[in-house]
């Protein structure tokens, strides 16, 4: 039972924000255990300090979630990256093609990698640490299931991504929310150390800094997933801007036909898709709106 909830609160809050999690956790940890850093003096807790610690701690644990971020892409997703100067089948040579046509459109300097993932799900992703590595990437599913202009809408939506620099937006956002989660970790962590015996001061210091950074990270993370939904209105403004609103439109709707047809133990990752779920609770945790709300604002546009 545990298994299975912790399984599936990693699939709501997504892989960027796990990886996050886990490099702010582990530098939190290594920098406790160090003498570096030190923000309690005999007086208490020296704020000033203390903030200067949480802000190195948590831009660092951002930006190395970032740097990993197209490389984790790859590897977890299976990526199979094609190369534009080989002899591509007709499939692969139209997604290159249609990627590179709509990157040039946006302004974009250097072609992102694009790639294939082997899934049934009908989805897509943009990932990377700026917009001169980047990655688009598309499954299976959705090259069986959509036709030539949902493909470009969809394809529009990632590269949109890409020349909005919504990663590094993203890892800036994260890097502020990792910042008051280091600092609000500790100084609930001191108030709890000082209401046991002073031998066992030091150690529960330690724990509660550990147990309070998650929970605070993840609630962190719900901060985190409204900006998202919002960066995943613009980049749907930006995609029809490339492809024409009819394309987007299009493609959100054939996302919305198909959407029911995923099975459900395969939507990890969400943070990378373009689809998104319903549910109050789920949706607190969503990177993306509802697929209705986000056509409904295309028609309005």
């Amino acid at each position: 039972m545990l298994i299975m909830e912790v399984d599936n609160l990693m699939k709501r809050i997504g892989l960027f924000l796990l990886v996050n999690i886990l490099v702010l956790l582990t530098i939190s940890i290594v920098f406790t255990i160090l003498p570096i850093g030190n923000y309690i003096s005999a007086g208490g807790i020296d704020y000033a300090t203390l903030l200067a610690f949480s802000l190195v701690i948590g831009f660092a644990g951002s930006f190395i979630s970032l740097a990993l971020s197209r490389w984790m892409a790859k590897t977890m997703m299976n990526v199979q990256v094609l190369n534009p100067d080989a002899n591509l089948g007709a499939v692969e040579r139209n997604l290159v093609d249609t990627v590179h046509r709509l990157a040039r459109s946006a302004g974009l300097a250097v072609m992102p990698e694009v790639g294939i993932y082997n899934s049934p799900e009908v989805n897509a992703f943009a990932t990377g640490p700026s917009k001169n590595r980047s990655l688009v990437a598309v499954s299976t599913g959705l090259l069986q299931r959509m036709d030539d202009d949902g493909i470009e809408g969809v394809l529009a939506h990632e590269v949109a991504h890409v020349a909005n620099g919504d990663m590094v937006t993203m890892t800036l956002v994260q890097g502020i929310i990792n910042t008051f989660v280091v600092f609000l970790s500790r100084i609930a962590a001191f108030a709890v150390s000082r209401m046991v015996k002073e031998e066992m001061a030091n150690i529960v210091h330690f724990v509660c800094i550990i147990v309070f950074q998650i929970l605070f990270g993840i609630l962190g993370s719900i901060a985190v997933m409204a900006f998202s939904r919002y960066r995943e209105y613009h980049a749907d403004g930006g995609g029809a801007d490339l492809a024409g609103k009819d394309k987007m439109i299009r493609a959100l709707q054939q996302l919305k036909q198909n959407v029911s047809m995923v099975n459900q133990d395969q939507e990890a990752y969400q943070s990378l898709k373009i689809s998104g779920g319903k549910g109050k609770l789920i949706s607190l945790f969503s990177s993306h709106p509802d697929l209705d709300d986000r056509i409904s604002r295309l028609q309005q546009r």
